[in-house]
């Protein structure tokens, strides 16, 4: 009787612990009028990315094409509202990355807030525009 109550208790929990992870999407499409100041170029890219709300890790594809030369960093930043720049959140693809463009990083509390929330960015640098050459505000699909 004992072994079928704590059996039901951890089943109980484990249920209860799986119905309140979550994996939120989000989306950006980048370009360079977003670009802050905004930039006249032919590249556009787009970034996807799934965040496990269990184990906070951020999985993410980016692709960027059209671009004036190789992309020399991209990056996501952030906490910024449309129109304004912030700090590197997570680097994308090492040095010099390159289109598709896949990673992890495990995020902390106060980054899921500001992803949530809407706060982050995500560009892409080339040497003929290091600040970035194309940006998009990333957003929840909801």
């Amino acid at each position: 009787m004992m072994r079928s109550a704590l059996l039901a208790a951890v089943f109980a929990a484990g249920f209860i612990t799986a119905a309140s992870a979550a994996t939120l999407q989000f989306h950006a499409t980048m370009n360079g009028a977003s670009e802050v100041p905004p930039k006249q170029t032919a590249g556009t890219g787009d970034a996807q990315a799934t965040l496990d709300t269990t184990s906070k890790v951020l999985t993410y594809t980016v692709t960027f094409d059209g671009l004036s030369g190789p992309a020399t960093a991209a990056h996501f930043h952030g906490p910024a509202a449309p129109g304004k720049n912030a700090g590197v959140a997570v680097p994308i693809g090492g040095k010099s990355p390159t289109s598709p463009a896949h990673g992890t990083a495990t995020l902390t509390d106060a980054q899921i807030k500001d992803l949530e929330g809407g706060m982050w960015y995500v560009n892409v640098h080339t040497a003929a525009n290091p600040g970035g050459e194309i940006r998009g505000q990333v957003t929840q699909i909801k």
